[in-house]
Formats: C-alpha cells, sequence, structure tokens
C-alpha cells in the first residue's frame, strides 16, 4: 500500500524546474510537449513550449486563439520543415528573401525560464549563418488577457547586423481580419496581394477583401494568402469564429526604413478556412557586435461576436472596443 501511494504521489507531482514562489506560473505537459510553461490567470492561459521557441496556447476562458496542427503533437523539426513549418505562435526574423536560411532559430530547441509572476523567457542558441541569439520574454498581465510579447535580437557575431522583428503567429481558420487605415499608403489599394510566384501585385482585386469605413477587412479565403499593408495605425484583429476578437498593438517608425521587399508593416497570410497567419513586422535595425534590438507586441483577447449569419460588423463599435480594452497600462 505504501507502494502505490508513493507511485500516486508522483504521478501527481508538478514537473521539475516548476517554482511555486512565481504566482500564476506552473511547469506542464502539453500538446506532447513535456516541461512547457504556463502563465495564467484568471482571465487568460498561455502555454510556451521549448520545441522552435512557441506559444502553443493563448485562450480566454475556453477555446485556444491559436491554431496547432494535431498531426504535429510533441513532433520534433530537426529532420526537415514541415510544410507549414511548426504551427502555434511563432515569431521569426527577417527581411523574408534575404536572410539567410536559420533552422537553429526557426526549427531547433531553446531554453525556457520562469522569470517572475506570469512571465516567462525563451533563448534560443546562438545561430551563425544570421550572427544573432533570440530571446523572447513573455508577460501576463494579472487582472486581464494582456500579453506582453517582446523579441530581442542580440547580435554575437562580430559585424554589424540588419535583421528586424517578424510576427508569424497561427490563428484559427475562418475569421475575419481588420486593419485600421492611415493617410497616405503607397500601395493604390492600401494593400498588395503577393503571387504568382515571385510577382507582387500592387492593385489586386479580391471578393473577399474590401475597404470599408476606414479599415481593411479580409472576409473570408482570399485569391492568393500571402498580402501585405503599409498601416501606420499600430494595431490590427482578428475575429475568430470562436468569438474572440484577437488585438495585436505594436510601435510602427514612419522615419525609419522596412526591410521587406515592399516596406510593410503587415502581412497576412490566410490559408483556406485552416488557418490565418498575422504578422506585425518592425523596422530594419542596425545593430553593432554585442549590441541589441527589442521589439514588443502586445496582445489582447477581446469578446465578440462572429457575424454567422453573414451581416457586417459594426467597425465604430469594435474600434471603440479596443480604445476601450486594448491599451497598454
Amino acid at each position: 500500500m505504501r507502494r502505490l501511494t508513493l507511485l500516486l504521489l508522483t504521478l501527481a507531482a508538478p514537473q521539475a524546474g516548476a517554482d511555486h514562489n512565481m504566482p500564476g506560473t506552473d511547469r506542464i505537459t502539453y500538446f506532447g510537449y513535456e516541461n512547457c510553461i504556463l502563465l495564467e490567470n484568471a482571465h487568460a492561459r498561455v502555454v510556451l513550449t521549448s520545441s522552435a521557441g512557441r506559444v502553443l496556447e493563448y485562450s480566454r476562458k475556453g477555446p485556444n486563439a491559436i491554431y496547432l496542427d494535431p498531426a504535429q503533437q510533441g513532433a520534433t523539426f530537426e529532420g526537415g520543415d514541415p510544410p507549414f513549418g511548426p504551427t502555434g505562435g511563432r515569431l521569426d526574423i527577417g527581411p523574408e528573401m534575404v536572410i539567410p536560411a536559420h533552422p537553429d532559430l526557426w526549427l531547433g530547441q531553446w531554453e525556457s525560464q520562469i522569470t517572475g509572476p506570469r512571465s516567462a523567457r525563451l533563448i534560443s542558441k546562438k545561430d551563425e549563418p544570421t550572427g544573432v541569439q533570440l530571446i523572447r520574454d513573455f508577460q501576463l498581465a494579472e487582472h486581464s488577457t494582456h500579453l506582453s510579447v517582446t523579441q530581442t535580437i542580440k547580435n554575437v557575431s562580430d559585424s554589424q547586423k540588419h535583421w528586424g522583428h517578424w510576427s508569424r503567429t497561427f490563428g484559427t481558420g475562418g475569421g475575419i481580419v481588420l486593419i485600421p487605415l492611415t493617410p497616405a499608403s503607397r500601395f493604390p489599394a492600401s494593400y498588395v496581394m503577393y503571387g504568382p510566384g515571385p510577382v507582387i501585385n500592387y492593385r489586386p482585386e479580391d471578393p473577399n477583401i474590401r475597404i470599408r469605413d476606414n479599415f481593411l477587412e479580409v472576409l473570408s479565403t482570399p485569391l492568393r494568402p500571402k498580402l501585405g499593408m503599409d498601416s501606420q495605425a499600430g494595431w490590427f484583429a482578428y475575429l475568430d469564429r470562436n468569438d474572440l476578437l484577437w488585438v495585436k498593438r505594436y510601435p510602427v517608425y514612419p522615419d525609419r526604413p522596412y526591410g521587406e521587399l515592399a516596406g510593410l508593416t503587415i502581412s497576412i497570410w490566410y490559408y483556406q478556412e485552416l488557418m490565418c497567419e498575422l504578422e506585425p513586422i518592425g523596422p530594419r535595425e542596425n545593430i553593432p557586435p554585442g549590441g541589441e534590438a527589442s521589439f514588443t507586441e502586445d496582445w489582447w483577447l477581446l469578446p465578440y461576436t462572429y457575424p454567422h449569419d453573414g451581416s457586417d460588423l459594426d467597425l465604430e463599435a469594435i474600434s471603440a472596443l479596443v480604445e476601450r480594452e486594448a491599451r497598454c497600462p
């Protein structure tokens, strides 16, 4: 009986690395990955994995806002990049078309640390092709769904580096992208569409994309999945079919160069009804040897009803909701 009791206690024990002096944190197994970091409060849950330095869950009292491919449960990616890469809440660096391949950053194992109440850090290996190491800091607020996500690019080489932040988080499929527009866009249609092939179409026409009340709306699957915008509003949102409005805020620098081919501040990759990639893009950084550059995204999950009846969203109400509920303290 004593052996059975000891076995039950062992199975129920927290995993190694759990720090109960840090409120709102734990170490758990999730989606087949051991030793994940859990950040939580009464409103939200965040799960981080060392596998490719990703967010596996970002939720508000229920459904996960992040898309995970069920076939990737517990997968490691050292053997090769799957067609869509590792799914989840991904981050990366760019510019996309000129940066060297960096599988240690994109697919590798990261170090994970609990750093404080509802906060954690993921640290990559030092990457020889790019000459940098990445550090990702996550801080969940005490009383809301607000998650601060900061990526730091640290130059570990002996020459200056010019990379920039590139977010690549997957939301669940079939939602509506909402991007507030700002004056003086370089694009005649306020967005560009990539493809076919290496073409960037600066005057696309798509029945599932429209401009209304100073918003660009991506209502459903576009003719081609990859889109780019140069809005300087500093936020956009994605309304998913689980009635979650995922708001991302981030800084925009009108007087600094952006490294993507079309000088984008945002990219959206909307793939059928399966997933939608939400991509704030940072400016081109000039990082000297031993120096670093950081970029912060602030995330919120707000309740808002998805229009399953096909009706139009009340964009004025959404703007008011974002201004009221998705503000940094």
